[in-house]
Order: structure tokens, then C-alpha cells, then sequence
């Protein structure tokens, strides 16, 4: 039960500009927070995720800052608080594998280590290039994201955060796993 409610979680997390962006054009944004409210408690009370709990308080930063948004939206009826949400989640993906540099393994040794736990030195270099590479693009999403949720429209910023970003970072996978697979084909 619980991993389907974390489904349940994490698919709501990647539809939540589309969702936002509809419930707009029927409810108040006071409404819609308390529903981001919600989503944030939830996600408190059933993510446990080791990275999360690996950098100290940065679950709490999280919750803290959810419910925040979340409030200043409910509490305005502002659609700000509301749009800030994917800024938020990005930001602390960012925290994550910026610290996952400071203290290895790299988020991303963690995951090749999942496929071939004996990962060679140079194995561990290069998933801490990628992690690093991540790291950018996070910075570069939270810079585009929080342009969207001051100077653009709903519809800009549903674009952007309920498609564009995703594209990007699914380009991005596909292009580190494609150029891997050509780099050990190489050196095979």
C-alpha cells in the first residue's frame, strides 16, 4: 500500500503544473494550496529516501518550504506560492547532488554502483563529471522555472514546468546513457 501511494505521490509531484494550471481556470488559488499542502505533508510523512535523509535537514528544508508557498498562496490567494512549487523541488535536487560531490559517492556512482557495484576509479570520475553536469542543469532549470513564475503567464510557466523541463531532462539522460554506451563500445 504504501509503495503505491509513493506511485500516487510522485506522479501527482510530475503533473502538478498541468494540474495547477487547470484547477486555476475553476478554483481560487486558496484552494489549490490547500491541496499543495497535502502533497507536501504526504510526501514528508512517505518519502525515505536515503539522499534525503544523507544531507541533514534538508527534508525539513523541503517541508518547510512547501508549506510555506502553500501558505502564502492560501493565505493571499495568490497564484505565486503555487507556481514557486517546481522551483522548490528543483532547488533541492540540486542540494542533493551538489552534496552527494562534497560527500561521495555522487549521486550518480550510487546508481551506476546499483548496475555494476565494482565500478572502476575512472568508472567514478566520469559519474562525477555527470553528476556535476546535473548539477547545471539543475541550477540553469531553477534560473528558467523562477523566470517563469515572475515574468511569464500560466500558460508560459505550465509549458515550461509541466513539459519543456521534462523534455530537457530526459534529453539529458538519454545523452549521458547514449554517449556511455559509445564510450565503452569505444574503449571495448
Amino acid at each position: 500500500m504504501a509503495l503505491l501511494l509513493k506511485i500516487a505521490i510522485a506522479m501527482v509531484v510530475l503533473i502538478y503544473p498541468v494540474a495547477i494550471y487547470f484547477g486555476l481556470q475553476h478554483f481560487q488559488p486558496k484552494y489549490l494550496a490547500i491541496t499543495l499542502a497535502a502533497l507536501v505533508i504526504l510526501r514528508a510523512i512517505f518519502t525515505n529516501s536515503e539522499l534525503l535523509k544523507a544531507v541533514k535537514g534538508l527534508w525539513i528544508i523541503i517541508f518547510v518550504a512547501g508549506l510555506s508557498v502553500a501558505g502564502f498562496s492560501f493565505f493571499s490567494n495568490s497564484d505565486l506560492g503555487l507556481k514557486l512549487y517546481p522551483v522548490i523541488i528543483s532547488v533541492s535536487f540540486l542540494i542533493i547532488f551538489a552534496f552527494s560531490l562534497i560527500n561521495p559517492p555522487s549521486v550518480i556512482e550510487r546508481l551506476a554502483r546499483l548496475q555494476e557495484p565494482d565500478l572502476p576509479e575512472e568508472g567514478v570520475a566520469y559519474t562525477r563529471k555527470v553528476t556535476q553536469v546535473w548539477c547545471g542543469f539543475f541550477v540553469f532549470n531553477i534560473l528558467v522555472s523562477l523566470y517563469t513564475v515572475i515574468f511569464t503567464s500560466t500558460k508560459i510557466w505550465t509549458l515550461y514546468n509541466g513539459l519543456i523541463s521534462y523534455l530537457l531532462m530526459g534529453s539529458l539522460f538519454i545523452s549521458e546513457l547514449v554517449y556511455r554506451k559509445w564510450i565503452l563500445k569505444k574503449g571495448s
